[in-house]
């Protein structure tokens, strides 16, 4: 079972929201999560409030061979949590 962190989108039609979540990779996008690990919210006005994640279980999952989607590695750079076997250079996908 490969899992990846990637977005969950929630909220209504032109006003998105979305959890950061752990997912079995054959899951589809807004199906069963195995874990919520923080959100996003891409309209919010204060923008220290737009993202918010735990990081201790983020760190876990990353340690134990999860792979972030691209979005997620943006805001998991935003907020400061080291990705594993990913420099700073390094792009998303080879």
């Amino acid at each position: 079972m490969a899992v990846k962190i990637r977005l969950k989108r929630l909220g209504r039609r032109n006003r998105s929201f979305f959890r950061v979540c752990a997912f079995d990779g054959r899951t589809r996008r807004d199906g069963r999560s195995i874990e919520d690990l923080g959100f996003y919210d891409p309209f919010a006005s204060d923008p220290e409030k737009a993202v918010s994640l735990n990081k201790e279980r983020l760190e876990y999952w990353l340690k134990v061979g999860a792979q972030p989607s691209d979005t997620v590695v943006s805001l998991l750079k935003g907020q400061g949590v080291p990705i594993p076997g990913r420099t700073a250079t390094q792009p998303a996908k080879a």
